[in-house]
Order: C-alpha cells, then sequence, then structure tokens
C-alpha cells in the first residue's frame, strides 16, 4: 500500500530515485515507526511521514518523523553518532545516562571537559530551551603560558554576548546550531571552513533530554546557550536553583550567551 510519504529533493538525492520511489509505493517503509522527533507512534498509512536520513562517514541510517514534528531532510552526523542511532532505532541502547561530555574548547590546545545541563529558562512568557555550559577548568588562549582563563574572551570574539538582563532573550549567532538527532543532543556547531560547519562540542555518547526540552526545541527551533567560567553556575538539582545560578553570574559579569537554530530533529 502507498505509504503518505514527503521525500525531500535531498533525502531523494542520497538514496536516489529508484529507492525513492519504492518507498513512495509502499517498499521498503514501515506502516507503524517511532517518530525520531518526539519517539511517539506513528502510521506512514494514515498519516503523512517525514523521511530523515542521517548521513554519517562511512554508514547512511533512513528514520521517520511525523510530519508536523520535522521536515524531511538529510541530517549529517559523525560515524560514532550514527553508530549509537542504531543502536537506540534496534532497541540495543542502554539506559539513558548523563554522562560529562567532552570537546574541544576554543582556544585551548587541550581537551577540555565541558560540563552541559540541558534546562528549561523563562522568558518573555515562554519555557525556553536552554543549554548551559561551563567547563572544569580555565581555559587558556592558544599559545599562552598563563592560566588565564579565556573562556568567555574567546567566546566573545565568536559572536556570543554578555548577558545583563535573564528576561531578555540573547541575539541569533550565525553559523552556530544544536544538532539534536533521534531524540538527543549530540553536538554543538560552529562555523568551518569553506562555509562548512564544525563541532565546537561533541558528545562521547549522545545526551539524553526531557520531553518538555524537545518538545520546546522542536516548537521553536531555536535553543539558548549560556556560558560560564569554571565554578560560576555548578551542577544545579533543578531548574529554578539553575536560574538563580544564572542571574548571579549575569549580574558578576560571568554570563555570556548566544541564540541558535536547532538542527536535525
Amino acid at each position: 500500500m502507498p505509504r503518505m510519504l514527503d521525500v525531500s529533493d535531498d533525502v531523494r538525492a542520497e538514496i536516489g530515485d529508484e529507492e525513492a520511489d519504492r518507498l513512495l509505493a509502499g517498499g521498503d517503509a514501515p506502516g507503524s515507526y517511532d517518530c525520531t522527533s518526539c519517539r511517539t507512534p506513528g502510521d506512514s498509512e494514515q498519516e503523512r511521514t517525514s523521511t530523515v536520513l542521517f548521513v554519517g562517514e562511512e554508514t547512511a541510517v533512513l528514520a521517520f518523523a511525523h510530519a508536523t514534528c520535522i521536515p524531511s531532510q538529510v541530517v549529517p552526523v559523525s560515524e560514532e553518532q550514527l553508530q549509537g542511532a542504531v543502536r537506540s532505532i534496534t532497541g540495543e541502547d542502554a539506559a539513558p545516562r548523563t554522562p560529562a561530555p567532552t570537546g574541544p574548547a576554543p582556544g585551548n590546545e587541550r581537551q577540555a571537559t565541558l560540563g552541559i545541563t540541558c534546562g528549561l529558562v523563562l522568558i518573555e512568557g515562554d519555557l525556553r530551551p536552554a543549554l548551559v555550559v561551563e567547563p572544569d577548568g580555565p581555559i587558556a588562549r592558544p599559545g599562552s603560558a598563563g592560566l588565564t582563563d579565556d573562556f568567555l574572551p574567546l567566546l566573545m570574539e565568536q559572536g556570543f554576548q554578555p548577558v545583563k538582563d535573564m528576561n531578555r532573550l540573547p541575539t541569533l549567532n550565525p553559523g552556530w546550531s544544536a544538532l539534536l538527532a533521534m531524540g538527543k543532543l549530540h553536538a554543538v556547531l560552529q562555523p568551518g571552513s569553506a562555509g562548512n560547519q564544525a563541532a565546537w562540542w561533541q558528545a562521547h555518547q549522545p545526551l539524553a533530554v526531557s520531553d518538555g526540552w524537545r518538545a520546546a526545541a522542536n516548537k521553536a527551533q531555536t535553543v539558548l546557550m549560556y556560558a560560564a567560567p569554571a565554578g560560576t553556575i555548578g551542577h544545579q538539582p533543578r531548574e529554578d536553583l539553575m536560574r538563580q545560578a544564572l542571574e548571579e553570574a549575569a549580574a558578576q559579569d560571568a554570563l555570556v550567551a548566544a541564540a541558535m537554530p536547532l538542527a536535525g530533529t
């Protein structure tokens, strides 16, 4: 039976016309599926369904989503991230964990550990999806032999702005985005060479987010990122405590932020 599938031009270019036509005719496409965005059941025989192609260095995985959640699209991910997504699809993924992610800190020659907390912040009457980033130690400028923490200045050079009022939305930072794939946070991307994007932070294991956070991100299609020097925010078990810590950091001129589009699902 023909499926109610949406296959974008980008997806068709990746999988080829023959495979795309086979999908639309009902072959190789499941009737029922778990939406790769909201993770709730869908039925391609009863409702519009988007084809979402996750593409790694050597592997590609085709997934499905409610068309009301996300459009059909190609989502580039690392091979490691894609293998994690495959384990999630096949049910081999372990229970959600929140590891301490690591990634390249701006302006540092070593791998710095960046703690990332996902939470919702109330701004202008709406709950906004936010990432709060805090390194585990000072971040030095490249070539610097000193111990000066240049984490915030380096981010400001990349377009992040000091936060003076937590009740105002941060401005959009062109070229940056947050990659959510298979309902989990995979990376924060920054502008790279030749118009491409590169990972500024990348999870060793995809980071689980709450249903409320994912719903807010899908609604706004925008994620807010706040960053503070080591020891400023700390691990806060509740969102009201996180908000209080952010306000205190802003009052001390120790907080920068930017808005960035949501990439993927």
